[in-house]
């Protein structure tokens, strides 16, 4: 039984611990980088409101079956769903779900380590002073210069994978721990610096009545989706880190309450680099609907070379993102790593080395699909653009929605309401979310995704 399992890769020495690395997994480029150009694109306050209620009738259950699944199953996400399908007597095949996570996050973070080489860039750009004297053009082909020069990019994702290899090898205590230790509180502290400053900015009202007042006519079947689909990516679902995280977690503290901290942190960080960023851009009149995903590091630089102190808060901003794609770096890659410590019984050093090194290779491809291999195309698509596509487009989704189905119709009472310590009404409002409610809202988003229903 659960009681008798324990860790082989140790445990967070507290309650708190668990909730800021669980936040930082969740609180990465998609909180900070992806939150505001989806709003924009998805009529603002009426997304941020669908978005809300997504995150707690979707997002909160699952959360919590896949930190109960991790908790109660002690081991890499594989292993752990391979001993609860045999203790609730299950097919050995839904160690599938675990396999899914683990190869989904591991292929995000292939092309993720590219994408964070570009925050590296941009923190030395602004820490040169280039926004202050450039042109419009000028920090608009920044980017285009960038993507284009392949050994530029090989450079940023090398050092960056680099960073997550050293953090994981060190284990859980010596790495994950003391990264998140310090990493979290400066990341929260960024956020409300840049929060503070936007709201001396002229285009404050602007912004806050375009995230908080919501237009009910904007309200369709897309923003739904939408809405929706960030709610559950966001939080770092479907992609094995909640789980192996969960794994670390103590026997006494409560999943429910860890959850729902977690849950409201990361809500709470994407609404507030929602208010950092868009009064700076209605400030000096940018159009967040005409930035797309570009917004970050081709429309929010023009803004850092007009403010006064433009340098220092593109620097801090700039900052900010790196060490929010680090924290879920560090998330994607420690499930792959327990596993081969597990399976293969190497040290946290080798394990981290494998993984991240093939992380790194395939990345190459990522980065060279921006340039040198720009017309070659799978299925359509670029290679970056197929690994993007498969791993957060099918596989996410379809290892949350088995995960929810896991926890919800086949582990039995006794064992969920042994590690959620819930009874009562609480208990069946999480069972109707985790049976029906979420397994619905993510089966929406893949037929929408794959097939253009709805």
């Amino acid at each position: 039984m659960a009681a008798n399992r324990t860790s082989i890769h140790g445990q967070w020495s507290s309650r708190w611990i668990f909730i800021l690395a669980a936040t930082g997994s969740a609180v990465g480029l998609g909180n900070i980088w992806r939150f505001p150009y989806e709003t924009a694109e998805n009529g603002g306050g009426a997304f941020v409101l669908v978005y809300l209620v997504c995150i707690a009738l979707v997002g909160l259950p699952v959360l919590m079956a896949e930190t109960m699944i991790g908790r109660r199953g002690r081991q890499s996400p594989i292993n752990s769903m391979k001993s609860l399908a045999e203790e609730e007597q299950c097919s050995r095949y839904w160690q599938l779900v675990g396999i899914f996570g683990v190869a989904a996050g591991f292929l995000i973070l292939t092309f993720y380590s590219v994408v964070a080489g570009w925050t590296l860039s941009y923190v030395f750009r602004a820490l040169s002073g280039v926004f202050s004297h450039s042109s419009v053009a000028q920090i608009q082909n920044m980017f285009a210069a960038l993507t284009s020069d392949p050994l530029r990019l090989l450079a940023w994702h090398t050092i960056f994978m680099a960073m997550t290899i050293v953090v994981i090898a060190r284990g859980v205590k010596g790495g994950l721990e003391q990264a998140v230790r310090f990493l979290m509180p400066v990341l929260f502290a960024l956020v409300l610096v840049l929060v503070c400053y936007s709201l001396t900015m002229p285009g404050l009202s602007q912004a806050i009545a375009y995230l908080f007042k919501p237009d009910f006519s904007q309200i369709n079947p897309g923003t739904i989706l939408s809405g929706l689909g960030h709610a559950f990516f966001t939080l770092s679902l479907g992609m094995g880190a909640i789980m192996a995280y969960g794994a670390y977690l103590p026997e006494h503290i409560s999943i429910p309450r860890a959850s729902l901290t977690i849950a409201a942190l990361d809500t709470c960080v994407a609404l507030l680099a929602g208010i950092a960023i868009f009064p700076i851009m209605f400030s000096y009149g940018l159009q967040p609907h005409e930035a797309g995903a570009g917004l970050i590091f081709k429309v929010l630089p023009i803004a850092f070379g007009k403010m006064p102190m433009g340098n220092i808060i593109g620097l801090l901003f700039f900052v900010l993102l790196m060490f929010a794609a680090w924290t879920s770096a560090i998330s994607l890659m420690e499930p792959a790593t327990a596993w081969l410590v597990e399976r293969k019984g190497l040290t946290r050093v080798r394990a981290a080395a494998y993984t991240g090194g093939l992380a790194w290779v395939l990345g190459i491809g990522s980065l060279l699909s921006l340039n040198l291999w720009s017309k070659v195309k799978l299925f359509g698509m670029t290679f970056f653009g197929l690994v993007e596509y498969l791993s957060v487009n099918i596989m996410l989704p379809l290892g949350g929605l088995l995960i929810a189905v896991f926890a919800g119709w086949f582990m039995s009472r006794a064992s969920t309401s042994d590690e959620l310590n819930l009874t009562g009404y609480g208990y069946k409002a999480w069972k109707l979310g985790v049976r029906f409610i979420a397994p619905l809202g993510v089966l929406l988003i893949m037929l929408h995704t794959l097939f253009g229903i709805f």
